[in-house]
């Protein structure tokens, strides 16, 4: 069956990076849209950076352009989230997520469009 492993997550102090990945089995990668997604105690789940299957078109939330890059490798099934520049408020558990439905700018971070989920890796920015 579609699995996916959420790995990569840290300690980390305010301005440092971390790269998360994303390993996905039991299918074909090339088939799949996969996001990131992130959820702090007390808030709700939120779409940090999403990458598109075909196009390969990239999205992100607001709050992390410019600092996160997504990167896709359909050979090696694995999705990787590059996080610079970090920040307290980036502290949360992250989680990857792919589908086969069409993504793009209205959608990408809408949860129900997600079929398999990851574990999720807890990413703590701290000094």
């Amino acid at each position: 069956q579609v699995q996916l492993l959420d790995s990569g997550g840290g300690l980390v102090q305010p301005g440092g990076s971390l790269r998360l990945s994303c390993a996905v089995s039991g299918t074909t990668l090339a088939y799949f849209g996969v996001t990131w997604f992130r959820q702090a105690p007390g808030k709700e789940r939120e779409g940090v950076a999403c990458i598109t299957y075909g196009d390969r078109n990239t999205y992100y939330a607001d709050s992390v352009k410019g600092r996160f890059t997504i990167f896709r490798d359909d050979s090696k099934k694995t999705v990787d989230l590059q996080m610079n520049s970090l920040k307290p408020e980036d502290t949360a558990v992250y989680y990857c997520a792919a589908g086969t439905s069409p993504l793009d700018e209205a959608n990408w971070d809408d949860s129900y469009e997600y079929d398999y989920w990851g574990q999720g890796t807890q990413v703590t920015v701290s000094s």
